[in-house]
């Protein structure tokens, strides 16, 4: 093997050892991206390096991650989410697993209106976990669910993993989230299937809500209530993914719309004041920080593999592998449910990913399938142990009496709907590409 396929090979290396002593992932990128860059390109690589990163800073689409960050945040201060929590819930009535599929619903409903993981399971853990408990629900199935539930983000537009796949595979904005729609929904629709059967074989796990507190309330009050509370963030959501998917609007002007709109949503039910706009500003700022730090530094990291012949090697792996497209392209799958132990989605994104991704653009397959199938992968590192981000966020949150066994057991089933979820998407190609060719993206 030639000496820069070695150093390439070693670069992976240092990449994990850093990352496993506990050093950010920004600077481990930046650590082995220069030192190894350096190896490869020489001085040259001080020339290189300012072109991409002027690249990632003056993406005009990426303007929109810490605006649809910002909405996303505005929408958990505000405490919007706990009232649509609230409301769904008491709508699904007496029926077994109702506040389970609350969270469900409250899911998409957040999903898409931010596609921030971290804040739909802090905050559904926050107002859930412990009465869902208190009713009598498995806290196994009740922890599953909020997690799960939260990683739904992910996939229903507008997720930020779609926005920053379309950068990497250079589809546009619009045609992933357009692919992303019926793969998220069916993945929510499996979740519903999944609580409806335990309440009929397992009701004493998911039970219904009791009668007494569902007598405090007419159903005039909870249609009242449905139409204050539902109706204004699904229009939001309905104004902001229309607009993009439908042509009107770039997604950094929807996602300046959507920011703009839950700011509106928060003044409207008497909740913006200067505490939770100083929060909502600090933690959209933060959260935008550590994304476009990675992306800054992943630069120099891609370069610096290429330059080494990092790529070659990959390719030839790949060209090892038997049954085709197919058997590659289940490899790859393989590939990113493995590094989903270990590594979050934005690593994979742009460190791992673009190594794989020259095989597969090269044999003219649908990149919009693709992206899909890659994000609907992505999700399950949010829940599989031991680094599951939600298995943690919601941890940070739980009540005492809610162990880390009871999360892992809890999440393990969604695993395995979100797999086959995956399998369906793989097997079915159209429901990813049929949207986005009827609307002529």
């Amino acid at each position: 093997m030639p000496f820069t396929e070695i150093m390439a090979l070693s670069m992976i290396g240092a990449f994990f050892v850093l990352l496993i002593a506990g050093i950010p992932v920004a600077i481990c990128l930046a650590v082995t991206g220069f030192v190894f860059g350096y190896i490869g390109f020489g001085p040259a690589l001080f020339g290189l390096v300012p072109a991409r990163i002027f690249g990632v800073v003056t993406n005009y689409t990426l303007l929109a991650l810490p605006l649809f960050i910002f909405m996303g945040i505005m929408l958990e201060k505000s405490k919007i989410a706990e009232d649509l929590l609230e409301v769904i819930g008491l709508a699904m009535g007496g029926l077994r697993g109702g506040m389970a599929l609350a969270i469900i619903i409250v899911g998409v409903l957040m999903g898409a209106a931010s596609g921030v993981v971290g804040a739909t399971v802090v905050t559904v853990g926050l107002i859930a976990l412990g009465p869902i408990i208190n009713r009598g629900y498995d806290k196994g199935v009740a922890c599953g669910v909020i997690c799960a539930s939260g990683t739904l983000g992910q996939i229903i537009p507008p997720s930020l993993v779609l926005i920053l796949l379309a950068d990497i595979l250079g589809e546009s904005v619009g045609t992933l989230f357009a692919a992303a729609l019926i793969p998220g929904l069916m993945l929510a629709s499996l979740f519903v299937l999944y609580v409806l059967i335990l309440g009929v074989f397992s009701a004493d796990k998911v039970p219904a809500i009791p009668l007494l507190e569902r007598e405090q309330y007419t159903r005039r009050d909870v249609a009242l209530k449905l139409l204050k509370v539902v109706c204004p963030p699904i229009l939001l959501i309905v104004l902001v993914l229309g607009s993009i998917i439908g042509g009107v609007a770039a997604p950094t002007e929807a996602a300046s719309m959507g920011a703009l709109g839950s700011l509106l949503l928060a003044l409207f039910t008497g909740r913006l004041n200067g505490k939770v706009l100083g929060e909502t500003v600090r933690g959209a700022f933060v959260t935008s920080a550590m994304v476009f730090m990675i992306l800054i530094f992943a630069q120099p990291f891609g370069l610096a593999f290429r330059g080494l012949g990092g790529e070659s090697i990959v390719q030839d792996a790949f060209s090892l592998v038997p049954g085709g497209l197919n058997g590659q392209l289940l490899f790859l799958m393989l590939i990113l449910f493995i590094l989903g132990f270990f590594l979050e989605w934005i690593e994979i994104s742009y460190i791992a990913l673009p190594l794989f991704l020259p095989v597969f653009m090269q044999s003219g397959v649908d990149m919009a399938w693709i992206a899909i199938l890659v994000a609907m992968n992505l999700q399950t590192s949010f829940l599989t142990p031991p680094f599951g981000w939600a298995l943690f966020f919601l941890k940070g949150v739980a009540p005492p009496a809610v162990s880390t066994m009871d999360i892992y057991r809890g999440v393990l089933p969604f695993i395995g709907l979100q797999l086959i979820a995956l399998l369906l998407v793989f097997q079915f190609p159209a429901m990813a590409t049929w949207l986005p060719q009827q609307l002529g993206w």
